[in-house]
């Protein structure tokens, strides 16, 4: 399960080359995240993946990281049992999650927040994890950017029912403050931990596990 509800689950996002996927696994992180959106900077074609994401099936969480996808694209990414779950990124709506949920996909639905307002959405969405991410319209995730961590805290007085993910800006010098602050069911973080886009700096990764887990949760 994704998030562990015994300690604060650590996801290290937009993965790309398999020996980096093993050696990330190795170091302690409970998923790994693999980018399906064509543009995305950290994006792996999904017959690129399939060639090495199954031998992974059984090691870790796989949660494929998608932006609108069409119906083929869940279909051929479901049928191939390449992942665990679904991470949604784009604009899908309530009822689109609620079909997921209906044919058994685990789904995590990403949203932009800005403000306290902008949480309200999240009571509308039938999963049971909801990614809070920087507010950057046009842009799904990636970028960096922090948002006001209260709005996590407040998120989770709202919707204590919701499993809580902590997104944007995540490194290893502020993911252990985030998890003291917000107390999230999981953190999630790509390029906090890069050399470059979809390349991770395996210290990095190293560092940014060890502060999560040091986190008084």
């Amino acid at each position: 399960m994704f998030p562990n509800p015994r300690h604060t689950g650590i996801k290290i996002c937009g993965i790309t080359q398999e020996q980096q996927a093993r050696a990330i696994i190795s170091l302690g992180a409970d998923a790994l995240g693999i980018n399906f959106w064509p543009k995305s900077k950290r994006y792996l074609p999904i017959e690129t993946a399939a060639e090495w994401l199954p031998g992974l099936m059984d090691e870790t969480v796989l949660v494929a990281v998608l932006v609108n996808a069409d119906a083929p694209t869940l279909d051929a990414i479901l049928e191939r049992r390449l992942v665990h779950i679904l991470q949604l990124h784009g604009d899908e709506t309530p009822a689109d999650v609620a079909a997921l949920c209906e044919r058994g996909v685990t789904v995590i639905k990403a949203l932009q927040v800005r403000d306290r307002s902008s949480l309200t959405q999240i009571g509308t969405f039938p999963c049971e994890s909801v990614l809070l991410d920087a507010y950057n319209p046009g842009i799904y995730g990636g970028t960096g950017e922090t948002f006001p961590w209260e709005l996590a805290r407040i998120a989770r007085d709202m919707f204590p029912e919701k499993r809580i993910l902590l997104s944007g800006g995540l490194t290893p010098l502020n993911v252990r403050q985030a998890i003291e602050e917000t107390h999230p069911a999981a953190v999630d973080v790509a390029s906090g931990v890069e050399s470059a886009p979809g390349v991770k700096d395996l210290d990095l990764v190293r560092r940014f596990i060890e502060q999560a887990r040091l986190a008084k949760s």
